[in-house]
């Protein structure tokens, strides 16, 4: 630093001040010049700002005002790169055409990069080549040429960063970068064998396992997911389908095979990637086949029936015997001889029969279609050479109807005429039901029967419908002459041959002039068919009336009369009741009870009215104290008690019986009882009722306040 006023003459003093002044930098005071005391690193600080003046040494005045400067630190190489984010992971698809872009990798330098190349980078490969390449500014990894991950599918890449521009004596770096192939659907699947060879039984049912297929398929993941199919013929026999976790093609059975018939299948199967790639679909189908011979394993069969379901016909009413049918069954093996058998419920088995030798099937005893129009029943073959081997088949039987049923009324008709119904009067409308079947349909005819046609007083008209009409042939009826008029009606059907059934209409004479009361006439069949007048009914019914009176009260007049059966013994049991109209009469009330009842050996039942026994109770206790608890006395006294509640079926069932006519005898500490003492209250301490508690604080209270009153 240099003052303008400076004249060199040693009369100005240089000062400096600011950041790192006097420890870092340092001034000449006499001539300005500064210097620096120590190394400085730009990294840690770029610059630093500094004050100078210039101070007269007589005065000590500034002879400038305080100038400001800035020592900007100049960089130099002395930082090596750094990857901060290395070691490297990426992952690029197989068969990525040459240039593709993989990953970036970037390196830092802590030089100053705006100043001279210290901080200027330049990557390069080292190793890598010549599947790999680098953009030497950017840092940016390419693909150099395709590859095939099948071959490799991992490669470990060494990126270098130099500073300087990668002049001589420039600082470097390196950094590892692992890079991964992806897979693609880049190859086809393989079928291991052109040929394969399997067998299966003839005796093997549907679904079972023929055997197993598989093709390699380089790839991995969807990628080498495939799916089996079976082309041709051979797909109406067998089937095939993929195991997903495998990836196995699995031959199954789709349909039974028979040796006799055909012993030996060749089937094509085809297996195909899922997901395709169009890439590379130009390079060939992703597909394979293969040939699969499955031999038919023979095997001991069951018979074998020409039908699996049968279906007969018989006439209804035939003959026990009857044919019915016939079924065939034969050995597919060696024609080996069968059995036949029936093998239904117990009840079909009476109904058929069937020749074990021929298979026909017979009648056991008519059948009735009515009953049962159709009868289902299981016919089983079994080998006569091995029993084991037993087949079955199901026949249907039905019954043909045949006319063996006559027309007949489908219900009761109930039919009334009024005493002043006129000739030509319609009185009911009937029809007819048929238990047969008809091919044509039912058509039945109505008429009276022969026998009535002469003298009858009704007509019946026949109204093509399968229904006819009754008519009244006369004017007046009276029930006195007649109540009930039979009528007898022919119903013939049209079967073949015919048959007719004779119908009873009954017809009855109502007192009504045109429109009838059916429940009136209802009423007054009833009572004629009893043989009684209405008079009479209403006598009957008086009668039964009184007689229910009566009875009711002599049920009364027994209830009132009767007794509780416990009426004598709760006598007995209210004398030993006692009453206490107010509280703490305690040993001073003798009234209650007479001690010396317990004292008798016969127990008396009736009633004894309360006496006063104040006179015998000190006479009573002296006795006692001679007589204890072991005294034959007492003993037998119990004896007879418990007899006695034992045999009376009217005693309550009570629990116990508590005696306290001995009191004290055999006990040491000697009679309980007041009425002997010669102490008096007065005489007796109190003081430890009150360490019984809380229960007894009332108590302790009375007698203490007691005994005070007392002293």
């Amino acid at each position: 630093l240099k003052s303008d006023l400076d004249k060199q003459d040693g009369n100005l003093k240089y000062v400096l001040t600011g950041e790192g002044a006097g420890s870092i930098f340092v001034i000449d005071e006499y001539n300005g010049k500064i210097y620096v005391t120590q190394k400085l690193d730009r990294e840690k600080k770029p610059f630093y700002s500094l004050r100078a003046q210039a101070i007269n040494r007589s005065t000590q005045l500034p002879v400038e005002p305080e100038s400001e400067f800035i020592i900007k630190v100049r960089d130099v190489n002395d930082h090596e790169p750094q990857f901060l984010n290395g070691p490297y992971v990426a992952t690029v698809p197989e068969m990525s055409p040459e240039g593709t872009s993989v990953i970036q990798v970037t390196a830092t330098d802590g030089d100053d990069p705006s100043y001279g190349n210290s901080a200027r980078l330049l990557y390069s490969l080292i190793q890598g080549q010549p599947y790999f390449s680098v953009e030497p500014k950017t840092g940016v990894i390419r693909m150099a040429s395709q590859m095939d991950r099948e071959t490799k599918d991992q490669y470990l890449v060494i990126i270098q960063a130099k500073d300087m521009v990668g002049q001589p004596g420039a600082f470097s770096a390196t950094a590892t970068v692992t890079i991964n192939l992806s897979d693609i659907n880049d190859n086809p699947p393989k079928f291991q064998q052109r040929l394969y060879h399997m067998s299966v039984s003839e005796e093997a049912p549907v679904g079972t396992t023929v055997g197993k297929v598989f093709a390699e398929d380089n790839d991995i993941g969807e990628n080498a997911a495939m799916n089996y199919s079976i082309e041709g013929d051979g797909s109406q026999d067998f089937d095939i389908i993929t195991d997903n976790e495998t990836q196995e093609g699995i031959i199954l059975l789709k349909k039974t095979v028979d040796y006799e018939s055909k012993r030996r299948y060749s089937i094509q199967a085809k297996v195909v990637n899922k997901y395709l790639d169009e890439r590379f679909l130009k390079e060939g189908p992703f597909e394979d086949k293969t040939i699969i011979k499955i031999n038919v394993e023979d095997a001991d069969e069951p018979p074998v029936f020409t039908s699996e379901n049968y279906v007969m016909e018989i006439d209804e009413g035939a003959v026990s015997g009857s044919l019915v049918g016939f079924v065939t069954a034969r050995d597919p093996d060696d024609d080996s001889p069968v059995r036949y058998s029936i093998v239904q419920s117990s009840p079909l088995k009476r109904l058929f029969s069937i020749n074990e030798h021929n298979g026909t099937i017979i009648t056991t005893k008519p059948l009735d279609r009515e009953i049962a129009s159709w009868h289902n029943i299981t016919v089983s073959a079994t080998e006569t050479r091995n029993p084991e081997k037993i087949s079955e088949a199901n026949v249907y039987i039905q019954v043909l109807d045949v006319n063996d049923h006559a027309p007949e009324f489908p219900k009761y008709y109930e039919t009334f005429v009024c005493e002043n119904a006129v000739s030509g009067q319609l009185i009911k409308t009937i029809s007819a039901v048929d238990k047969d079947d008809s091919a044509e349909g039912h058509r039945f005819y109505f008429s009276l029967a022969q026998e009535a046609t002469n003298n009858s007083h009704f007509t019946v008209r026949n109204n093509q419908d399968n229904t006819a009409r009754i008519f009244t042939n006369k004017s007046g009826f009276r029930r006195q002459e007649q109540f009930f008029f039979y009528l007898p009606i022919l119903i013939e059907d049209n079967g073949t041959p015919p048959l007719t059934s004779t119908n009873t209409l009954t017809v009855t004479v109502c007192d009504c002039d045109t429109e009838v009361n059916t429940f009136y006439c209802r009423y007054g069949a009833f009572m004629y068919s009893l043989g009684l007048s209405t008079e009479a009914l209403l006598a009957v019914l008086a009668c039964i009336l009184i007689l229910l009176v009566f009875f009711l009260a002599i049920v009364t007049i027994r209830q009132q009369k009767k007794k509780s059966p416990f009426s004598e013994k709760m006598e007995e049991f209210r004398e030993n009741i006692v009453s206490y109209d107010d509280e703490g009469g305690g040993e001073e009330d003798t009234e209650a009870f007479d001690i010396s009842a317990l004292r008798t050996r016969t127990v008396m039942r009736t009633h004894k009215p309360r006496r006063k026994v104040t006179s015998e109770i000190h006479s009573l206790y002296r006795q006692s104290l001679h007589v204890g608890p072991d005294s034959a006395v007492f003993r037998q006294f119990i004896s007879e008690k418990l007899e006695e509640a034992n045999t009376d079926p009217t005693v309550p069932p009570y629990d116990s019986l508590q005696t306290y006519a001995f009191e004290g005898t055999g006990s040491l500490a000697g009679s309980l009882s007041s009425l002997g003492s010669n102490m008096s209250d007065a005489d007796q301490s109190y003081d430890y009722l009150a360490d019984w508690g809380p229960h007894f604080k009332q108590l302790a209270s009375m007698y203490t306040s007691h005994r005070s009153v007392g002293d």
